[in-house]
């Protein structure tokens, strides 16, 4: 029986979303392909993806060996996961990502091991297998690099708070910013059965930071674009997009830190963080939803937030203490 694909959708002339039908849902996780002379191939998704990716890039009218770039925002596996068995299709194309997030798409052992610590026997049937990329397909972006692909400079920007191993993408001739995760996520109607979308930041372990976070939204109002571009999902004017991620990732970390003595459990978290989304979604006039249908986003921003609490507590103590405080990486978890 062969599955049915959604059809891509054109988000800008020359830019086209992939739904990924990531875990068979679809809605939830997107890949973005900008076709120029040197077309480009943003987020590869999951390994268990990988046969949807193919889809939609053969109903856009192309081949894995027709893109001269595949780029992952950062390496967490809903993103990244398949682009070891997309790349191997791809042999004439570079895989451009974050310097810190390099060395795991070569040797992906601590990246998965990182998301097992979270989603344990789940891992493989949530994800799929992790292959490494070959070395030599490899090219690391720095921060405002640039790279041509026709009659488009594509700018590349460090954007942490999400993930220590993140980029942004901009696009000034579509007037669009591949955030990734950085600037939330939007949870579409499609998806949740709601009637109408929303912004949520995504928490999760290990790297979040919500001054990080802060600073990556300054950027991104600084740059010459006016719509995200979100993995999860789809197209959000990038005012709305900042100004409810900025304003929820304070609101939870405020949670957190007031909560974390007395409570460190994911579920006594997850259900205040529920309880403060339902609060923003009725202030902005919405009525009718059911947040259960996302508990598991909350669980995930929940452990994320915990660590992020860990992290910063014992780093106050190593000052006050004289010590230094080294932390982060990329070796967290895979989702969102």
């Amino acid at each position: 029986m062969q599955t049915s694909f959604p059809t891509p959708t054109q988000i800008a002339p020359d830019v086209w979303l992939i739904d990924l039908l990531e875990q068979g849902q679809p809605f939830r996780t997107g890949a973005y392909v900008i076709c120029d002379t040197y077309p480009i191939l943003i987020e590869t998704g999951a390994a268990n993806s990988h046969a949807a990716l193919l889809a939609g890039l053969n109903a856009i009218g192309l081949r894995p060996t027709d893109l001269a770039y595949v780029a992952v925002t950062h390496v967490h596996l809903d993103h990244a996961g398949g682009a070891g068995q997309f790349m191997a299709k791809a042999p004439q194309a570079k895989l451009l990502v974050h310097p810190r997030g390099a060395r795991h798409m070569a040797d992906p052992s601590r990246l998965f091991q990182g998301a097992s610590d979270v989603y344990g026997k789940r891992i493989l049937e949530l994800f799929g297998p992790v292959q490494p990329v070959a070395s030599e397909q490899i090219q690391i972006q720095e921060h405002e690099s640039v790279i041509s692909i026709g009659k488009r400079e594509l700018t590349f920007f460090d954007t942490p708070g999400h993930a220590n191993h993140h980029f942004s993408i901009v696009d000034p001739v579509s007037d669009i910013i591949v955030a990734g995760d950085a600037a939330g996520l939007r949870f579409r109607n499609e998806f949740t059965g709601f009637s109408f979308d929303f912004i949520m930041p995504s928490t999760s372990p290990v790297d979040f930071d919500p001054d990080a976070v802060s600073r990556t939204m300054a950027l991104f109002r600084q740059l010459p674009a006016n719509t995200i571009l979100h993995t999860h999902f789809g197209a959000t004017p990038k005012a709305e997009a900042l100004d409810e991620t900025e304003r929820l990732c304070r609101a939870f970390a405020a949670i957190v830190n007031r909560r974390y003595d007395e409570d460190e459990s994911v579920a006594g978290l997850a259900a205040e963080l529920s309880d403060l989304m339902e609060q923003r979604l009725k202030e902005l006039g919405h009525r009718e939803f059911n947040l259960n249908r996302i508990a598991d986003d909350f669980a995930i921003n929940a452990m994320g937030l915990l660590h992020y609490e860990l992290r910063r507590r014992r780093k106050l103590h190593a000052e006050a203490s004289g010590q230094t405080s080294t932390d982060g990486g990329a070796g967290g978890p895979s989702t969102n």
